[in-house]
């Protein structure tokens, strides 16, 4: 019996009014189905979320998303679903031509029959062009019946004040008073708006002063708002000359009326008339709540008026409004913060009796207050206090005991506190063990102190770098200059030395006279083979010219150019000085101009040293007018300046025109007689260096054209024979 023939596939039903029309696609997933159908929808994969790592507290870095800000998105008009088409055509021509009005521009607009003013509108709130947008609304107005309503000019408004031209956006009411529009109210607001948003608190008042011009009286909200304005932009006169306006209109003041003055007096320090403002408030309107008076204590804190912001705290008193946690705090932080802890302490108190919730930073401004003040005990106090609390101890706080604690000469209490800081994980840092540090070497305790070092390099501190630290604070003070060389000294037997350590001594060293010590150190580097940096050289060239070794300096700044690295400008200063003294001047006009082509911003004298030389080449006439104005600008002439003046005239001048700028310097007693001698030897001496030097070069001229034509006779006599031979 044969096999039976498998069954053909049946066949997909042709599309008719049963199936649907058509199937679904990727670029039309829904298909209306058919007379009995359902609809068919072609479901688009969907790609998993990514899987996110978990959230870990310990690496969360709250200043990340502020050090790495996400790139803006740059909004793209012609993509703005909300435009319509005759907008979108508009915007088309404007970029297919570059974005530059011009007859393409008018052609491509001239194919539409009709431009509405809404139409205009939306353009321009989408146009940031003010050249292009100013344009289109004048070609927009030239349209055979077309007037301009109020939308266009806003948006108009918006469109300058979006690209910097708000000058040119003042000037609209007079535009649309001249096209027989006349400004509203709304249009001023507009424009005191954008002046307010950018802090332009002059702007605001010449526009307020338009608007009276115009007739048109501003409302209370918009007179609050430029009052606002001038009051946070330091125009305090000009908002009461408002506010005078503002009365003489016959309005009623409101309660931000009120509280925008006198946040402006409390901002200045005006209390007095503060307190004026503050009654006239309450006969008026009403009495200030909490909220208003913690704005005043805010702004008086910020300006460290600490009398103002106590007699605006029994004004809250006397009104019987009871302070609220804000109200403590603000007024509890800013007097610790200004020296009267014990005050802010007494508030603290008043806070506890009336069971208030006292949040951790109050109490470490107190004990950071009282740190300050050296009231070290009640500290302590405090930090049990809170512990009992029930709150932990951050590291801030844990830093400020340990400093008072140093301060005090109670080193061991500040180290059991830095144990327990260790042994709560609250990862020490730099500041929490400076203190102790400077305490040991004071003390001159130096097992501990080595023993700190060790403890720190298990915690992972960078000891090395941190010693650097350490011994730049200690440095800061001139009379605390010996202590770190001492215990330098006996730290570097540990290894703890580095050449950033040797470059803070050696201009520590410096800086208090003892440019030799600074040496000796610099000295002591290369014999324990420390590679020096270009600082250390340059450190190096000023005590060595202050040691007038200048040719070790010389050493010192070529090895520095061997390192491609600049010297520092005080080396470029003080070896160019060091050079002249010694009356190498071709030598130090080089290094000035070395140091003005390496280095952003010059020294004023060198700068002035090259101009000296260039108005050599006028006579000595010019070269003095250069010196009026060095010394208009406070800097007398030096060595340097004289150098200059010798080479200058001895390259383009004479001898007579430099004699005659020591003249007028001797005259004037910039000079002495002594140096004036001096500086004239200097000068007989450098131009007989020149002229030997051009005599010299003229004999060497004069040798190598002998040599050269000896060579031109003996190659004649060589093409003679040679001839005589070939005949």
């Amino acid at each position: 019996m044969p096999p039976k023939p498998l069954p053909l596939p049946a066949k997909p039903p042709k599309p008719y009014f049963f199936y649907g029309h058509r199937k679904p696609s990727q670029n039309r997933p829904v298909v209306h189905g058919g007379l009995f159908s359902n609809r068919q929808i072609l479901k688009t994969p969907q790609n998993p979320p990514p899987a996110s790592t978990p959230f870990d507290l310990c690496k969360w870095d709250p200043h990340h998303l502020s050090q790495n800000p996400s790139p803006p998105s740059i909004p793209n008009p012609h993509r703005n679903p909300k435009l319509s088409p005759i907008a979108r055509f508009i915007l088309d021509a404007f970029r297919k031509n570059q974005y530059t009005w011009g007859p393409p521009v008018v052609f491509e607009l001239n194919k539409l029959r009709r431009v509405t003013s809404s139409l205009v509108a939306e353009v321009l709130k989408v146009q940031n062009d003010s050249v292009l947008a100013s344009k289109f609304f004048h070609w927009a107005g030239k349209q055979k019946g077309f007037k301009h309503d109020f939308a266009s000019y806003n948006a108009l408004a918006y469109c300058l004040n979006r690209n910097g031209r708000f000058r040119a956006a003042d000037q609209l009411p007079e535009l649309m008073d001249s096209q027989g529009k006349p400004p509203t109210e709304k249009q001023f607001e507009i424009l005191i708006r954008m002046h307010a948003d950018n802090n332009r608190g002059q702007r605001v008042y010449y526009v307020y002063q338009k608007m009276k011009n115009f007739g048109i009286k501003p409302r209370v909200f918009l007179y609050n708002r430029i009052m606002d304005a001038l009051v946070k932009t330091g125009y305090l006169d000009l908002a009461f000359s408002v506010y005078e306006d503002f009365k003489g209109d016959g309005l009623v003041e409101e309660s931000i009326t009120f509280m925008i003055l006198i946040k402006g007096l409390c901002k200045v320090g005006r209390i007095e008339e503060m307190l004026e403002v503050l009654g006239r408030m309450r006969e008026k309107l009403c009495k200030p709540d909490v909220f208003a008076y913690t704005a005043m204590f805010r702004i008086l804190v910020l300006e460290g008026n600490l009398d103002g912001g106590l007699c605006v705290w029994k004004e809250m008193e006397r009104d019987g409004v009871e302070p609220d946690v804000m109200a403590y705090v603000t007024l509890v932080a800013g007097l610790c913060n200004g020296g009267r802890v014990q005050k802010g302490y007494e508030l603290f108190r008043e806070m506890k009796k009336k069971g208030l919730l006292i949040e951790r930073a109050t109490y470490g401004v107190l004990i950071e207050g009282f740190v300050k003040d050296g009231k070290v005990g009640s500290a302590c106090d405090l930090l049990k206090d809170l512990i009992d609390s029930g709150y932990r101890a951050d590291l801030g706080i844990y830093n400020s005991l340990i400093e008072g604690l140093c301060d005090a000469r109670r080193v061991d209490r500040a180290y059991k506190l830095f144990q327990v800081t260790v042994q709560e994980g609250l990862d020490p840092e730099f500041a929490t063990v400076n203190p102790m540090l400077l305490a040991f070497a004071e003390m001159r305790r130096m097992d501990d102190f080595c023993k700190l070092l060790e403890q720190m390099q298990k915690l992972g501190f960078s000891v090395i770098d941190d010693l650097s630290k350490f011994f730049s604070f200690v440095v800061g003070k001139e009379e605390r200059t010996i202590l770190a060389v001492q215990v330098f000294n006996e730290l570097k037997v540990q290894g703890y030395s580095s050449v950033q350590i040797y470059n803070i001594l050696m201009e520590a060293l410096h800086k208090t006279g003892k440019a030799k010590q600074a040496l000796s150190l610099f000295q002591e580097m290369k014999d324990l083979n420390f590679k020096p940096d270009s600082s250390t050289f340059s450190i190096a060239i000023i005590c060595y010219v202050e040691d007038e070794d200048i040719k070790e300096a010389c050493v010192c700044h070529n090895k520095i150019i061997e390192m491609s690295c600049v010297p520092f400008v005080d080396a470029y200063y003080s070896l160019a000085k060091g050079l002249c003294k010694i009356g190498e001047i071709d030598a130090a006009m080089m290094l000035v101009r070395d140091c003005l082509g390496n280095v952003t911003s010059g020294p004023m004298a060198f700068k002035y040293t090259l101009t000296i030389l260039h108005a050599c080449k006028s006579g000595a006439e010019k070269v003095m007018e250069v010196l009026n104005e060095m010394m208009q600008e406070g800097l007398p002439p030096d060595n340097i300046t004289c150098s200059a003046i010798i080479s200058g005239m001895c390259k383009y001048g004479t001898i007579e025109e430099a004699r005659k700028v020591f003249a007028n310097l001797r005259t004037r007693k910039l000079l002495t007689e002594a140096n004036t001698i001096v500086y004239d030897e200097i000068l007989i001496e450098h131009m007989e260096k020149k002229a030997a030097d051009l005599v010299l070069s003229g004999l060497k001229f004069f040798v190598v054209l002998e040599d050269f034509m000896r060579g031109v006779r003996i190659i004649q006599a060589w093409l003679a024979c040679g001839r005589r031979l070939m005949i």
